[in-house]
């Protein structure tokens, strides 16, 4: 099993996490973290630099409510 890579989550609500962890870019473009009853959508946008090393960002794109 490989070893997961921390990527940067910006922009959505103050609450949501700034860092989560994804098995890698390509598999994981996309992702979705499960909040309260609402699902919080990041995307792939790019790199940036960070402390010497290319750090993935995902940046926010959209809320969807848990159908009831």
């Amino acid at each position: 099993m490989s070893e997961k890579i921390s990527v940067m989550l910006t922009g959505g609500p103050d609450w949501a996490p700034t860092v989560w962890s994804v098995n890698s870019v390509e598999d994981e473009p996309k992702v979705k973290i499960l909040c309260g009853n609402a699902y919080e959508h990041f995307e792939f946008s790019g790199f940036y630099p960070d402390e010497g090393e290319q750090r993935p960002v995902y940046h926010w794109r959209c809320r969807t409510y848990v159908a009831e």
